[in-house]
């Protein structure tokens, strides 16, 4: 279902994509906007933009809940978000794919409907020590009331999952795997074949958390072979408030609803409530109608770069990228795993991470600072914070040079 990869990879012509994107334009405090923050949210093409604008002019109007004309037009759009990420992702069915407002909501979904009813004192989740907090904090709070407990597989100094770690831990009590797709903080792409492979032999679920990856490669469920895996819309192009739960059907068919309300039922009366079959019956109230429209847009425009032309560009700026902050005096750079995506976290010596990042702002440049929602990870490294810098296509050579220069300026004025 995924588009096949290109026959030749031809060069980006980088400064056509730029075009697309209106915010690359813009000056922040008079000087060009350098935008190498995209790790925590992504921009914006035209054509997304004009979906979600197009949606408020011609279609408003709520889902599944009128006869008119704007109310099918709306229902439309809004499944048509479905049947695109059911093709971004390989899903088997349409079906199989619930609209959520991003990965946290998605992991939430799992903990709450699948996780909580299944859990027991003495059982266990297993995750690892890179992870972002939505795929830590859901699962405390679920084995919190089941007396369950949580794991973590560690990792080695370059930010490389102990793969082999990982499988020893995947012990009988544990009833439920989570894993990244790929490290938020460092760019680490975890061997989630391998992970699913071994959780099959052992009976045991899989959730795959891909919000990092979406945006850098084809998803392919069916090949990964996991049984959960969650997207965010917001870094990959989408609208904000959109995403969504990729599940196997057998799980979701035994999952009671998390959110009850409107438009996730088939008979509601006093004495009872007969449910909708997925993926309705976990879509209750009215959702980011709007959002999603921009969803298939944004899926379109990736898909016309093509991931194979996009990663061969994504891997050249990343290693020019880490050469030039490698070259920077007093630099300790976090992750360095043998593959990973273009991000970037460091830290210079004599320089607190969000005063470079305040100070780096003034010269233009956006980059993000702090634990990154990973405190566990920021544990391991033993430093409270780290400066990310986050690439994607659109970003430049000339970019990571000027960013250079920026963080020389900044060095200056902090001396």
């Amino acid at each position: 279902m995924n588009a096949k990869p290109e026959a030749a990879l031809l060069p980006l012509d980088v400064e056509r994509i730029r075009a697309d994107f209106p915010l690359l334009s813009r000056t922040v405090h008079g000087k060009p906007l350098i935008y190498f923050d995209n790790a925590n949210t992504g921009q914006k093409p035209v054509t997304v933009i004009e979906a979600v604008d197009q949606h408020y002019r011609q279609h408003n109007a709520n889902v599944a809940r009128a006869v008119h004309t704007l109310g099918e037009e709306a229902t439309a759009s809004y499944e048509a978000a479905r049947d695109a990420i059911a093709r971004f992702v390989n899903a088997p069915s349409r079906e199989e794919v619930i609209l959520t407002s991003g990965t946290t909501q998605a992991i939430n979904l799992v903990a709450y409907s699948y996780a909580l009813p299944r859990l027991k004192a003495g059982d266990a989740i297993l995750t690892t020590v890179m992870e972002h907090h939505a795929n830590i904090v859901p699962w405390q709070l679920v084995a919190e009331r089941t007396g369950a407990r949580v794991k973590a597989a560690p990792i080695d100094a370059n930010g490389d999952l102990i793969v082999e770690k990982y499988i020893e831990m995947l012990t009988p009590e544990v009833k439920l795997a989570c894993v990244a797709h790929v490290s938020n903080v460092l760019g680490t792409v975890n061997p989630v074949r391998e992970i699913a492979r071994e959780c099959r032999k052992r009976g045991i679920p899989l959730l795959v958390d891909g919000s990092q990856a979406a945006p850098h490669r084809r998803i392919d469920v069916q090949a990964l072979g996991c049984d959960f895996y969650a997207i965010t819309g917001h870094k990959m192009l989408a609208p904000t408030g959109t995403g969504a739960l990729w599940a196997k059907r057998e799980h979701l068919m035994a999952m009671p609803p998390f959110f009850g309300g409107g438009e996730m039922i088939r008979e509601v009366r006093f004495e009872g409530t007969v449910f909708a079959d997925p993926p309705h019956r976990f879509e209750a109230g009215t959702p980011n109608i709007a959002g999603f429209a921009g969803i298939p847009a944004a899926i379109a425009y990736l898909e016309g770069i093509g991931f194979d032309r996009l990663k061969a560009y994504e891997q050249d700026l990343l290693a020019y990228a880490t050469d030039a902050i490698e070259s920077l005096p007093g630099v300790r750079i976090f992750g360095r795993a043998k593959e990973k995506e273009p991000v970037i976290s460091f830290l210079l010596e004599g320089a607190h991470a969000n005063d470079m990042a305040t100070l780096l702002d003034l010269q233009g440049v956006a980059v993000r600072s702090g634990h990154h929602c990973a405190h566990p990870l920021m544990q391991f490294f033993g430093v409270p914070a780290t400066l990310r810098a986050s690439l994607a296509f659109y970003n430049t050579r000339a970019e990571v040079d000027g960013f250079i220069d920026a963080i020389g300026r900044v060095r200056k004025l902090l001396a």
